[in-house]
């Protein structure tokens, strides 16, 4: 399935101009790209990541645990999740959009309930897909709405654990502004309101997919929660990226202009150096 998804990555690539000029844009304006030989490199690697994101879908959805389980070769980090558990403490997994998040639910699902935080699709047979694909007897699904926000907080009060995409772009009134890439972003604030009014611990998610459909390497990674704030979280996000820049949804607009306001001053990039062409 990872084969194929190299080829479809490719097609919707040729097809998609939008989509093609907002990886090329964000692979630029994130200053990983030393020269234009790299830059190609990079986007070659991300455009068949993303098409094998797409492609793998199947297996990790429609798999039973035990299967699912079984497309996992390693786990990194495990022990900081059971010191929490050990002392009564909430988990709010942080999972940004890059390798295949939704095998480290699945994963995390087969231990202890999880209610996952999720952006329902306009298409009904898609959301419909994706909820069937995504729910089991230990995942439940909160949409992006007032109805899930609470679901999240019982959740925490219940003292189970929560999943959240940390860099999915808020609307207006649920997010800050902070840098990402030397980029102003429009950043969710809600990781931070959970965690003062539940004192979980913060632990970043991430699944990477290996080479030659050879599976899937977790990696769990804590994050303090002492003075976070949004552009902690970014920075968290960013050093995470920057690990496995190949990983990383180069196509999701992280720049969308949700606030009717702009950030307040202007942000010199670090990036300001003449930019790569792809």
């Amino acid at each position: 399935m990872h084969g194929w998804g190299v080829m479809v990555g490719w097609c919707i690539y040729g097809i998609s101009s939008g989509y093609a000029r907002r990886i090329k844009n964000n692979l630029i304006a994130s200053g990983l790209c030393q020269n234009p030989r790299s830059c190609r490199r990079l986007l070659r690697k991300a455009v068949a990541q993303n098409g094998k994101a797409l492609m793998e879908l199947p297996a990790v959805w429609f798999r039973d645990d035990a299967a699912a389980s079984r497309l996992i070769v390693e786990c990194k980090g495990w022990d900081c999740i059971e010191a929490a558990r050990r002392q009564g403490r909430s988990i709010i997994f942080l999972s940004p959009h890059m390798g295949c998040f939704e095998i480290a639910a699945r994963y995390v699902a087969t231990q202890f309930p999880l209610t996952v935080m999720y952006r329902p699709q306009r298409a009904r047979w898609l959301d419909s897909l994706m909820e069937r694909g995504r729910t089991n007897k230990q995942i439940h699904l909160a949409p992006t709405n007032l109805k899930g926000v609470r679901m999240l907080y019982r959740a925490l009060r219940r003292g189970e654990s929560v999943g959240l995409l940390p860099d999915h772009a808020p609307g207006i009134g649920e997010g800050a502004w902070a840098e990402f890439f030397g980029k102003p972003a429009f950043t969710m604030t809600l990781p931070r309101k959970l965690q003062h009014a539940s004192g979980a611990d913060f632990i970043v998610a991430f699944g990477e997919r290996l080479l030659e459909g050879k599976g899937f390497r977790l990696h769990f990674e804590p994050l303090s929660a002492h003075e976070f704030d949004e552009t902690k979280l970014n920075q968290a996000i960013e050093g995470l990226v920057r690990r496995y820049p190949d990983q990383y949804y180069w196509n999701y607009n992280r720049y969308k202009k949700m606030s009717p306001r702009r950030p307040p001053g202007t942000y010199q990039s670090r990036n300001a150096r003449a930019k790569p062409q792809v």
